[in-house]
């Protein structure tokens, strides 16, 4: 009878503890659950794994890798190629990656301020480098922290779009947001507003240009207050919006004195695991989320 591999409880132990983690979560698992459903004793899985934490690190390593090695292969290339060469591999790593990245979420700040915790600082500030560019000024830089963003949280929030329609999606998003300002603010506009985008954006950023999936992703839920009057509408029914597609200033009555909305339980959470993790300013966990940057502050206090 043929042995084993070395590493194959290893591997299975990952695997159902991936499983467990989906359908419970990572506090609510315990070793001893993973140990049932494998017929293994927990002193088993403690030989591999001296503690929970180090299961959570292993299922987060090749995602770390993966990145890492794109970073690697970036680092030589001129600025604007290494720019796109680290957006669009971005996105592929986290698409190959999609689902341990989805379930453990709200739980890689627990990976704690270990080596995977560094690592993943590293590879953050990498890739905010190589797409800022040298020399880069502020705006750069917070374009350079956005585009990370861009093409990394719809990956959580939109699990039920294809990744073929996500990935285009997400690609034109960051190229539209990494388009040059024209000189004098104004010319060179679309007619809704937008910044030109740039002329080696390629055939992705043009939706015309090349078919693409048709798929109606809904924005993110909004928290909304109670006391918001409703929208006035515009000569003809119609309410004026902004190039983004919010209602304009002229439009939209002020809203009655009083604290900003407050966000719901699971929101709090969210916003504190993102602020914990330091991958997230105030400024995208409010963006995220959709309130202001007082509403995000106040909710990161103690409970």
């Amino acid at each position: 009878m043929t042995a084993d591999p070395p590493d194959d409880t290893r591997t299975r132990i990952l695997r159902a503890a991936l499983d467990l983690f989906a359908e419970h979560g990572y506090q609510r698992t315990s070793l001893r659950q993973i140990g049932e459903r494998l017929r293994l004793t927990k002193a088993a899985i403690l030989y591999h794994f001296p503690a929970k934490e180090h299961l959570l690190a292993a299922l987060v390593e090749p995602l770390v890798a993966d990145l890492e090695a794109l970073l690697d292969s970036a680092q030589t290339q001129p600025t604007e190629q290494a720019r796109w060469t680290v957006l669009e591999g971005w996105v592929d790593v986290m698409l190959a990656h999609r689902r341990p990245l989805g379930m453990l979420f709200h739980d890689i700040a627990l990976v704690g301020r270990g080596d995977t915790y560094h690592r993943l600082m590293e590879v953050a500030m990498r890739a905010n480098d190589l797409i800022a560019g040298p020399d880069a000024g502020c705006r750069e830089r917070v374009r350079a922290v956005q585009a990370v963003a861009a093409c990394s949280d719809p990956i959580v929030f939109f699990t039920d779009v294809s990744d073929e329609a996500l990935r285009a999606d997400m690609l034109d998003g960051v190229r539209r947001l990494l388009a040059p300002l024209p000189a004098d603010g104004a010319a060179g506009t679309r007619p809704d507003g937008t910044a030109p985008l740039p002329a080696d954006a390629g055939p992705a950023a043009n939706p015309a240009a090349t078919p693409r999936p048709t798929t109606t992703i809904p924005p993110p839920t909004r928290v909304t207050s109670a006391r918001t009057t409703a929208r006035q509408p515009a000569p003809g029914g119609a309410t004026p919006t902004t190039p983004s597609g919010s209602v304009s200033a002229a439009a939209s009555p002020r809203r009655r004195p009083g604290r900003p909305p407050a966000l719901g339980r699971e929101q709090v959470e969210a916003a504190r695991r993102m602020h914990a993790a330091g991958t997230h300013s105030v400024d995208a966990i409010a963006a995220t989320l959709g309130v202001s940057r007082a509403t995000v502050y106040r909710h990161l206090g103690p409970e």
